[in-house]
Formats: structure tokens, C-alpha cells, sequence
């Protein structure tokens, strides 16, 4: 069955060490202020860029490195990460409503469901 999916969504992955340096230093190199997640005190966004490619501010745990990670987003997980896998890339943890995957250099992404709303309708690849 058909479905759709786009990369959606950078994520800087900030440990509690380096989180507020860290968003004081994107929202400042963007030019757009970094907005808190009201419901999760961990998570804070710079807003939408071009074509809807969002940045978001994730604090990690203690002794996490700090990182980028992309987000994949789509309207059906398991046929995406199927796809994916055929690429060459591997499940690395069921996060319960997404995967955390690994690309073959090793390099961290998840793919979640459907975050952007129009900016997917409007960008997001179908695959047979």
C-alpha cells in the first residue's frame, strides 16, 4: 500500500550541561527565538524554516553527547521503516509510538508520525 513520508524535522539533542547555552546560541544564529513547549519543560522549537523544515530543542539525559538527529516523518511508521531498512538502515529502539533508527554510517534518526501537518501534505513523497 502506498504511503507518504519527508525529513521533517532537525533536532539538537542537548544534554542538561548544555541546554541553555545551546538554545540561546541557535535561537540567536537563526534569528528565531526559541519558544518552550508549555506541556514539556524538555522540549522548546525554533520555529518552521523554508518548505516547513522545522528546528526543535530536545534536552537530553545526563552523559548523552550532544548531537543533531533528523525526524522522518510519515503516515505509516511500519511501511517507512521497512523502506528505510531496505536502504540499509537499522531499527535501533521502539520508542512505543516512533522507531529510533540507525543510517549505515550509524548515525542517529527516528521516524515519527505526521508533525507538520500542512507543510507534509504539501512536501511529503509518496512511495509505492
Amino acid at each position: 500500500m502506498p504511503h507518504r513520508s519527508r525529513l521533517s524535522i532537525l533536532l539538537l539533542d542537548l544534554p542538561p550541561e548544555h541546554h541553555v547555552a545551546g538554545t540561546d546560541f541557535w535561537a540567536g544564529a537563526t534569528g528565531h527565538p526559541a519558544e518552550p513547549d508549555h506541556t514539556d519543560e524538555d522540549w522548546a522549537s525554533l520555529g518552521s524554516f523554508a518548505d516547513g523544515w522545522h528546528v526543535e530543542i530536545q534536552r537530553t539525559g545526563e552523559g548523552t553527547q550532544p548531537r543533531w538527529h533528523v525526524d522522518i516523518e510519515t503516515d505509516d511508521i511500519p511501511a517507512e521503516v521497512a523502506r528505510l531498512e531496505a536502504l540499509g538502515a537499522t531499527r535501533h529502539r521502539d520508542m512505543g509510538s516512533f522507531w529510533q533508527m540507525l543510517d549505515p554510517a550509524g548515525l542517529v534518526f527516528c521516524v515519527v508520525g505526521i508533525q507538520t501537518g500542512e507543510a507534509f501534505e504539501r512536501y511529503a513523497v509518496s512511495w509505492p
